[in-house]
Protein backbone atom coordinates (compact mmCIF):
# COMPACT_ATOMS: atom_id res chain seq x y z
CA UNK A 1 0.00 0.00 0.00
CA UNK A 2 1.23 3.63 -1.00
CA UNK A 3 2.13 5.33 2.30
CA UNK A 4 -0.09 8.33 2.72
CA UNK A 5 1.84 11.44 3.76
CA UNK A 6 0.05 14.19 5.23
CA UNK A 7 2.01 17.46 4.84
CA UNK A 8 0.37 20.12 6.38
CA UNK A 9 0.87 23.81 4.36
CA UNK A 10 3.53 25.91 6.22
CA UNK A 11 2.28 28.72 7.00
CA UNK A 12 4.13 31.80 6.71
CA UNK A 13 5.70 33.86 9.45
CA UNK A 14 5.04 37.73 8.83
CA UNK A 15 8.46 39.65 10.47
CA UNK A 16 7.07 41.77 13.52
CA UNK A 17 7.42 45.45 13.32
CA UNK A 18 8.27 47.49 16.01
CA UNK A 19 5.07 49.16 16.69
CA UNK A 20 4.01 45.43 17.30
CA UNK A 21 5.45 45.14 20.74
CA UNK A 22 2.73 45.09 23.64
CA UNK A 23 1.61 47.95 25.34
CA UNK A 24 3.60 47.09 28.55
CA UNK A 25 7.07 46.92 26.59
CA UNK A 26 6.15 50.35 24.44
CA UNK A 27 5.59 52.34 27.96
CA UNK A 28 8.37 50.95 29.94
CA UNK A 29 10.76 52.11 26.80
CA UNK A 30 9.41 55.41 26.21
CA UNK A 31 8.63 55.95 30.21
CA UNK A 32 12.53 55.02 30.55
CA UNK A 33 13.68 57.17 28.12
CA UNK A 34 11.60 60.39 28.99
CA UNK A 35 12.55 60.06 32.41
CA UNK A 36 16.43 59.67 31.80
CA UNK A 37 16.37 62.75 29.55
CA UNK A 38 14.30 64.44 32.20
CA UNK A 39 16.28 63.51 35.12
CA UNK A 40 19.66 64.24 33.42
CA UNK A 41 18.65 67.43 31.40
CA UNK A 42 15.71 68.97 32.17
CA UNK A 43 15.91 68.80 35.50
CA UNK A 44 19.64 70.37 35.96
CA UNK A 45 18.28 73.28 33.29
CA UNK A 46 15.74 73.50 35.84
CA UNK A 47 17.51 73.89 38.54
CA UNK A 48 19.87 76.55 36.93
CA UNK A 49 17.22 78.63 36.49
CA UNK A 50 15.85 78.72 39.72
CA UNK A 51 18.78 79.13 41.26
CA UNK A 52 19.40 82.05 38.74
CA UNK A 53 16.32 83.64 39.67
CA UNK A 54 16.15 82.85 43.44
CA UNK A 55 16.67 86.99 44.37
CA UNK A 56 14.09 87.67 41.78
CA UNK A 57 15.18 89.85 38.06
CA UNK A 58 17.26 92.59 40.58
CA UNK A 59 19.59 89.56 41.39
CA UNK A 60 20.06 87.96 38.41
CA UNK A 61 20.58 91.59 36.48
CA UNK A 62 23.31 92.30 39.49
CA UNK A 63 25.19 89.39 38.52
CA UNK A 64 26.42 90.80 35.40
CA UNK A 65 27.02 94.33 36.97
CA UNK A 66 30.63 92.99 37.80
CA UNK A 67 33.62 93.68 35.89
CA UNK A 68 35.14 90.81 35.95
CA UNK A 69 31.88 88.91 34.39
CA UNK A 70 31.79 91.29 32.04
CA UNK A 71 35.43 91.13 31.27
CA UNK A 72 34.60 87.52 31.15
CA UNK A 73 31.84 86.67 28.66
CA UNK A 74 34.14 89.74 26.18
CA UNK A 75 36.98 87.38 26.35
CA UNK A 76 35.13 84.09 25.76
CA UNK A 77 33.33 85.80 22.87
CA UNK A 78 37.04 86.89 21.14
CA UNK A 79 37.88 83.48 21.24
CA UNK A 80 34.89 81.96 19.90
CA UNK A 81 35.26 85.38 17.35
CA UNK A 82 38.92 84.05 16.53
CA UNK A 83 38.34 80.37 17.06
CA UNK A 84 35.04 79.60 14.59
CA UNK A 85 36.36 81.33 11.42
CA UNK A 86 39.93 79.38 11.43
CA UNK A 87 38.43 76.25 12.14
CA UNK A 88 35.61 76.53 9.36
CA UNK A 89 38.74 77.45 6.90
CA UNK A 90 40.42 74.36 8.31
CA UNK A 91 36.90 71.79 8.31
CA UNK A 92 36.73 73.09 4.22
CA UNK A 93 40.30 72.57 3.57
CA UNK A 94 40.46 69.11 5.12
CA UNK A 95 37.16 68.22 3.97
CA UNK A 96 38.19 68.87 0.26
CA UNK A 97 41.28 67.01 0.73
CA UNK A 98 39.52 64.13 2.34
CA UNK A 99 36.95 63.94 -0.46
CA UNK A 100 38.56 65.04 -3.50
CA UNK A 101 41.96 63.57 -3.69
CA UNK A 102 43.50 59.64 -3.07
CA UNK A 103 46.90 60.12 -1.22
CA UNK A 104 48.92 57.89 1.00
CA UNK A 105 48.13 58.35 5.02
CA UNK A 106 44.77 59.72 3.52
CA UNK A 107 43.41 57.51 6.40
CA UNK A 108 46.13 58.55 8.85
CA UNK A 109 44.65 62.11 8.27
CA UNK A 110 41.17 61.36 8.73
CA UNK A 111 42.05 59.97 12.15
CA UNK A 112 43.55 63.15 12.86
CA UNK A 113 41.09 65.15 12.04
CA UNK A 114 39.01 62.72 14.32
CA UNK A 115 41.60 63.18 17.10
CA UNK A 116 40.15 65.89 19.44
CA UNK A 117 36.64 63.67 20.27
CA UNK A 118 38.92 61.03 21.44
CA UNK A 119 41.85 63.13 23.71
CA UNK A 120 40.67 64.86 27.05
CA UNK A 121 40.57 68.41 26.42
CA UNK A 122 42.69 68.40 30.26
CA UNK A 123 45.57 66.10 27.85
CA UNK A 124 45.34 68.64 25.09
CA UNK A 125 46.21 71.83 27.38
CA UNK A 126 49.09 69.99 29.28
CA UNK A 127 50.67 69.70 26.22
CA UNK A 128 50.75 73.02 24.88
CA UNK A 129 51.74 73.88 28.65
CA UNK A 130 54.95 71.42 28.08
CA UNK A 131 55.30 72.80 24.06
CA UNK A 132 55.12 76.79 25.03
CA UNK A 133 54.86 77.04 28.65
CA UNK A 134 57.96 78.62 30.95
CA UNK A 135 59.89 75.58 31.25
CA UNK A 136 58.48 74.21 28.02
CA UNK A 137 60.11 72.97 24.70
CA UNK A 138 59.79 76.06 23.14
CA UNK A 139 59.02 78.25 26.67
CA UNK A 140 62.88 79.94 26.76
CA UNK A 141 62.90 81.16 23.21
CA UNK A 142 59.40 82.61 23.89
CA UNK A 143 60.36 84.39 26.53
CA UNK A 144 63.55 86.02 25.07
CA UNK A 145 61.33 87.50 22.19
CA UNK A 146 58.73 88.93 24.47
CA UNK A 147 56.00 86.46 23.18
CA UNK A 148 53.92 84.82 25.97
CA UNK A 149 51.24 81.78 25.50
CA UNK A 150 50.36 79.88 28.07
CA UNK A 151 48.51 82.12 30.92
CA UNK A 152 47.19 84.42 27.84
CA UNK A 153 44.87 85.08 24.98
CA UNK A 154 47.27 82.84 22.33
CA UNK A 155 47.02 79.92 24.73
CA UNK A 156 43.48 79.99 25.46
CA UNK A 157 42.80 80.23 21.02
CA UNK A 158 45.42 77.49 20.44
CA UNK A 159 43.29 74.96 22.83
CA UNK A 160 40.16 76.05 22.13
CA UNK A 161 40.91 75.33 18.42
CA UNK A 162 42.15 72.03 19.52
CA UNK A 163 39.56 70.59 20.86
CA UNK A 164 36.67 72.34 18.05
CA UNK A 165 38.43 72.00 14.84
CA UNK A 166 37.15 68.46 14.26
CA UNK A 167 33.38 69.35 14.10
CA UNK A 168 33.40 71.29 10.79
CA UNK A 169 35.65 68.64 8.81
CA UNK A 170 33.59 65.65 10.38
CA UNK A 171 30.41 67.06 9.00
CA UNK A 172 31.54 68.16 5.74
CA UNK A 173 34.09 65.52 4.62
CA UNK A 174 31.30 62.46 4.22
CA UNK A 175 28.89 64.78 2.99
CA UNK A 176 30.96 66.11 -0.35
CA UNK A 177 32.11 62.60 -0.89
CA UNK A 178 28.78 61.44 -1.19
CA UNK A 179 27.70 64.40 -3.46
CA UNK A 180 30.88 63.26 -5.96
CA UNK A 181 32.54 65.63 -7.72
CA UNK A 182 30.85 65.76 -10.95
CA UNK A 183 29.64 69.09 -11.19
CA UNK A 184 32.94 70.64 -10.27
CA UNK A 185 34.01 69.20 -13.02
CA UNK A 186 31.66 70.46 -15.60
CA UNK A 187 31.91 73.81 -14.30
CA UNK A 188 35.87 73.92 -14.75
CA UNK A 189 35.18 72.35 -18.38
CA UNK A 190 33.17 75.56 -18.90
CA UNK A 191 35.44 77.46 -17.99
CA UNK A 192 35.00 78.59 -13.92
CA UNK A 193 37.99 79.36 -11.84
CA UNK A 194 38.75 77.65 -8.95
CA UNK A 195 36.82 80.57 -6.57
CA UNK A 196 33.45 80.29 -8.65
CA UNK A 197 33.55 76.64 -8.88
CA UNK A 198 33.76 77.17 -5.33
CA UNK A 199 31.35 79.83 -4.70
CA UNK A 200 28.77 78.77 -7.16
CA UNK A 201 28.93 74.94 -7.34
CA UNK A 202 30.10 73.82 -4.38
CA UNK A 203 29.12 76.19 -2.12
CA UNK A 204 25.42 75.69 -2.58
CA UNK A 205 25.44 72.26 -1.96
CA UNK A 206 27.15 71.69 1.80
CA UNK A 207 25.55 75.05 3.04
CA UNK A 208 23.39 73.58 5.71
CA UNK A 209 26.21 70.71 6.97
CA UNK A 210 28.94 73.78 6.62
CA UNK A 211 26.32 76.26 8.65
CA UNK A 212 25.83 72.55 11.19
CA UNK A 213 29.25 72.14 11.65
CA UNK A 214 29.53 76.85 12.78
CA UNK A 215 27.14 76.16 14.93
CA UNK A 216 28.50 73.12 16.91
CA UNK A 217 31.82 74.27 17.02
CA UNK A 218 30.93 77.87 18.09
CA UNK A 219 28.92 76.29 21.25
CA UNK A 220 32.03 74.18 21.76
CA UNK A 221 34.38 76.69 21.76
CA UNK A 222 32.37 79.15 23.69
CA UNK A 223 31.88 76.20 26.67
CA UNK A 224 35.33 74.69 27.08
CA UNK A 225 36.38 74.33 30.06
CA UNK A 226 39.05 71.66 30.49
CA UNK A 227 41.69 72.77 28.33
CA UNK A 228 41.26 76.80 28.69
CA UNK A 229 41.22 76.06 32.30
CA UNK A 230 45.09 73.81 32.21
CA UNK A 231 46.45 77.20 30.08
CA UNK A 232 44.79 80.55 31.50
CA UNK A 233 45.93 80.11 34.93
CA UNK A 234 42.37 81.20 36.22
CA UNK A 235 43.56 84.70 36.61
CA UNK A 236 40.75 87.00 37.21
CA UNK A 237 40.07 89.81 34.46
CA UNK A 238 42.35 88.08 32.74
CA UNK A 239 42.47 84.83 31.40
CA UNK A 240 39.15 83.46 32.89
CA UNK A 241 36.73 82.87 30.35
CA UNK A 242 32.61 82.83 31.18
CA UNK A 243 32.73 78.80 32.42
CA UNK A 244 35.83 79.25 34.31
CA UNK A 245 34.54 82.43 35.84
CA UNK A 246 31.39 80.06 36.77
CA UNK A 247 33.28 78.27 38.71
CA UNK A 248 35.44 80.62 40.45
CA UNK A 249 32.03 82.22 41.37
CA UNK A 250 30.59 79.16 42.91
CA UNK A 251 33.79 78.17 44.81
CA UNK A 252 33.30 81.79 46.42
CA UNK A 253 30.30 80.85 47.68
CA UNK A 254 28.07 83.34 45.44
CA UNK A 255 25.67 80.86 44.04
CA UNK A 256 22.89 83.44 42.57
CA UNK A 257 25.82 84.85 40.38
CA UNK A 258 27.06 81.85 39.00
CA UNK A 259 24.09 80.58 38.12
CA UNK A 260 22.84 83.49 36.57
CA UNK A 261 26.11 83.19 34.32
CA UNK A 262 25.10 79.58 34.09
CA UNK A 263 22.14 80.58 32.96
CA UNK A 264 23.33 82.14 29.95
CA UNK A 265 25.68 79.33 28.88
CA UNK A 266 22.44 77.12 29.31
CA UNK A 267 20.26 79.19 26.74
CA UNK A 268 23.14 79.04 24.47
CA UNK A 269 23.15 75.27 24.30
CA UNK A 270 18.75 75.44 23.99
CA UNK A 271 19.59 77.95 21.29
CA UNK A 272 22.43 75.79 19.79
CA UNK A 273 19.85 72.80 20.05
CA UNK A 274 16.91 75.08 17.98
CA UNK A 275 19.52 75.93 15.48
CA UNK A 276 21.23 72.33 15.30
CA UNK A 277 17.37 70.70 14.25
CA UNK A 278 16.38 73.31 11.90
CA UNK A 279 19.86 72.55 10.23
CA UNK A 280 19.69 69.13 10.62
CA UNK A 281 15.63 69.27 8.57
CA UNK A 282 17.74 71.14 5.68
CA UNK A 283 20.16 69.01 5.00
CA UNK A 284 17.81 66.34 5.23
CA UNK A 285 15.55 68.19 2.80
CA UNK A 286 18.34 69.66 0.58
Amino acid sequence: MAAIIDIAPAHSSRPRKATSDSLFSRVLIIGTAVGFMGLMFVLPLVVIFQEAFRKGWEGFIEAFDDRATMHAIWLTLKVAAITVPLNTLFGLAAAWCVSRFQFRGKRFLTSLIELPLWVSPVIAGMVYVLLFGAQGLFGPALKEHGIKIIFALPGIVLSTIFVTFTFVARILAPQMEAQGQAEEEAAMTLGANGFQMFWRVTLPKIKWGLLYGIILCNARSMGEFGAVSVVSGHIRNKTNTVPLHIEVLYNEYQFVPAFAVASMLALLALVTLILKTLTTTRRGAA
